[in-house]
């Protein structure tokens, strides 16, 4: 990591949780972000889903709501980004504060409750790129007073298909009221229900756009099973392994562990992990899953991926360790492919 961005790290810690996260938005946008530097990661490319990844390191959704710089997050090093939460319309999100740093736990915790600029602006970001490489996501969610939640999502499908390389279901944030009941049975069969029928009108006689499912570490594993089964009766491609989590691990130290809102980084790893087996277990690799929650090093993506992820994503280690970390994560990867005699990524997926 040069001398840069060591420091523009340092100054950007120095800031409310939130304004920096703002201020480093506008940096990326003015061309100020890192490039990773060239490595041969071939061993590291793999089909997710229906994607051609890379490596499996993404950009979980979140950090960039209204698609202002996939390019200087694929320029970092990542493998696929996925950009939003975005709603039908624009919408302020909860009140200020609403970004938490917990230094001493590596975590975060966040209620921004699906601020947003709107499908119109994330359509013209997406335009804007069209023809440039690099796999770019759309993040969907739904208005906060929507009286249709279902049909956002349907609004989202619709209004972004041909531009987005592939989208994601969220159904999983804690931090739109009511949102999660969306993970119930018939909830859900409706909602997929809607968006296979209406993806499958879209595509026409053309490969449909991927399709994942965003689920809660909070899930009960009773559910695991069913969810699986949703999945795949209605043609999703993947399933995300998991969203924040409203539990608050008694091993927290930070003083603003009492914080409401999703918690995320490092207390969500092992909760997360052993979600994300449950899933492998049932999907018995008849659907694709991504890992995500309190991945900060090569180590920890390595155990997600024996653990049963094609991919991975994060976010929340970012503002600790700096834009150098998707590199070395990937490094970290290939070595320990090495030492465990794999000749590819996809061979250690699920051998945990």
């Amino acid at each position: 990591m040069s001398l840069f961005y060591k420091v523009g790290t340092s100054v950007l810690r120095s800031l409310p949780a939130e304004k920096a996260h703002v201020t480093t938005i506008k940096l990326l946008r003015k061309g100020l972000g890192p490039t990773a530097p060239r490595r041969d990661y071939s061993m590291l490319a793999i089909n997710v889903g229906g994607l051609s990844l890379p490596n499996p390191v993404g950009l979980a959704a979140g950090f960039d709501k209204d698609c202002d710089v996939p390019d200087a997050m694929l320029r970092a090093g990542f493998g696929f980004v996925e950009c939003g939460t975005v709603t039908p319309k624009p919408q302020a999100g909860n009140p200020k504060p609403r970004l938490f740093r917990l230094p001493e736990d590596e975590a975060v915790i966040n209620r921004m409750g699906f601020n947003n600029k709107g499908l119109d602006h994330f359509a013209k970001r997406l335009t804007a790129r069209q023809g440039r490489p690099g796999i770019v996501g759309a993040n969907l969610g739904a208005n906060k007073d929507s009286e249709n939640r279902a049909a956002d999502y349907v609004t989202g499908l619709v209004r972004l298909w041909g531009k987005a390389d592939y989208f994601t279901i969220n159904i999983s944030s804690p931090n739109t009221a009511g949102l999660r009941k969306l993970q119930g049975a018939d909830a859900m069969e409706d909602l997929l229900g809607r968006l296979s029928e209406t993806r499958a009108k879209l595509a026409g006689d053309d490969a449909a756009a991927p399709m994942f499912l965003k689920v809660a570490p909070d899930l009960d594993v009773t559910e695991v099973d069913r969810v699986v089964e949703q999945a795949r009766t209605y043609g999703l491609n993947a399933i995300i392994v998991s969203n924040t989590t409203i539990d608050r691990p008694d091993s927290l130290q930070s003083a603003h562990a009492s914080e409401s809102g999703g918690l995320s980084g490092q207390p969500l790893f092992e909760k997360s992990t052993k979600l994300l087996s449950e899933f492998y277990n049932e999907a018995a690799g008849k659907i694709d899953l991504i890992g995500v929650g309190g991945i900060s090093s090569g180590e920890q993506a390595y155990a997600k991926i024996r653990a049963g992820a094609k991919a991975v994503q994060l976010y929340s280690a970012l503002a600790y360790q700096g834009p150098q970390l998707v590199t070395e994560i990937c490094d970290d990867l290939i070595a320990r492919l090495r030492a465990d005699g794999f000749t590819s990524i996809e061979e250690a997926v699920g051998t945990a």
